[in-house]
């Protein structure tokens, strides 16, 4: 080989090694540091896509996570939201994150539900994320106006059956938890009961206050303050087991309905691409916080929800079960947001 020759090969390898760096800087010191395992990570501010908008059940959550999280990882942690599209938006991003420090949060219309009510989705919810812990699930109460005639579960069942149509419930909109535990108890019965969808949950709390809906369900946080304040009356909860919140209101297993169970839910979820090594450290990080955070524990017990933690594979077959679960409902009842 040649002085010149030799010269240019030099210049040609120094090239493509900067190339590769180019494009390594591309990817962010993340990926380095990822690459290294979780000691080495996280390098920089920690990002949280919230998929809603600020101040609702899953961001007030959120925010009390993220600051315990910055207190384990040692690196500020910061919460987005990016509400839109019953929650796919913001999950669009978490799916596309490639800096190794965005994850977020996952809930039951993201993940499981509008997968099958939409044609059309900007990822696919079963391969875009790996699970990372499954923090909160959230029963519903069955409500109704003290001014309705139905005392009981079994009340209102026997109207259904006998009114078919007639029974009307009311929702936050089409396809959420209110809404499927609605399809799923008219489902379970063998019913045909009405679903009166609402731009929002407190302009239905109010119809179903003002004696214009026959019932609906609603998850704690807002329902008990009017249930305590005997503005409604909680017929049952959606959970296998009776609350503390509300220990003299059945389930609705026992009301009669074997088996119903419903929940909204919150968990984390962090883009595919994310090694086992970050994921398992975010795992930790977590079920930390919801042993050790008082003022979390307070804010998931105290409006009836139940504290969950556990393993990201634990989270994942929870998914699983719920699609499963959820899959028969919506196709019963053709239900469709296209």
């Amino acid at each position: 080989m040649t002085h010149i020759s030799r010269r240019r090969s030099f210049q040609l390898a120094a090239r493509a090694a900067a190339a590769a760096a180019l494009l390594g800087a591309g990817f962010g010191a993340a990926g380095t540091a990822m690459a290294q395992g979780s000691d080495a990570w996280p390098t920089r501010t920690v990002k949280l896509i919230v998929p809603y908008a600020a101040g609702g059940y899953a961001d007030t959550r959120a925010r009390l996570i993220a600051e315990q999280l910055g207190k384990v990882l040692g690196q500020p942690v910061i919460i987005d939201n990016r509400g839109g599209a019953g929650g796919v938006t913001g999950t669009d991003v978490i799916a596309k994150a490639t800096d190794g420090h965005t994850f977020g949060f996952g809930s039951p219309a993201p993940l499981v539900t509008n997968p099958m009510l939409m044609k059309k989705m900007p990822y696919d919810a079963k391969t875009a994320f790996k699970p990372i812990i499954l923090i909160e699930q959230a029963p519903l109460f069955l409500t109704t106006a003290p001014n309705q005639p139905f005392k009981s579960v079994q009340e209102l069942v026997a109207y259904a059956k006998s009114n078919p149509g007639k029974l009307t419930y009311g929702s936050s909109g089409v396809g959420g938890a209110h809404h499927l535990s609605g399809e799923l108890l008219a489902y379970q019965t063998h019913t045909e009961m009405t679903h009166v969808p609402y731009k929002g949950g407190s302009l239905a709390a109010t119809d179903l206050m003002g004696g214009h809906l026959a019932f609906m369900f609603e998850m704690g946080y807002s329902a008990l303050p009017s249930i305590k304040a005997k503005k409604i009356n909680a017929l049952a909860v959606s959970s296998k087991k009776r609350l503390a919140v509300l220990p003299d209101v059945p389930t609705l297993d026992e009301a009669g309905i074997k088996g119903f169970e419903s929940y909204n839910w919150l968990g984390m979820i962090a883009p595919a691409s994310t090694p086992d090594a970050v994921v398992a450290k975010l795992n930790q990080a977590v079920n930390e916080a919801l042993r050790n955070d008082k003022a979390l524990r307070q804010m998931i017990e105290g409006s009836g929800g139940l504290i969950a933690g556990g393993t990201p594979e634990a989270y994942g077959k929870f998914i699983e079960a719920e699609r499963a679960k959820w899959g028969p409902v919506i196709k019963n009842a053709n239900i469709s947001l296209d």
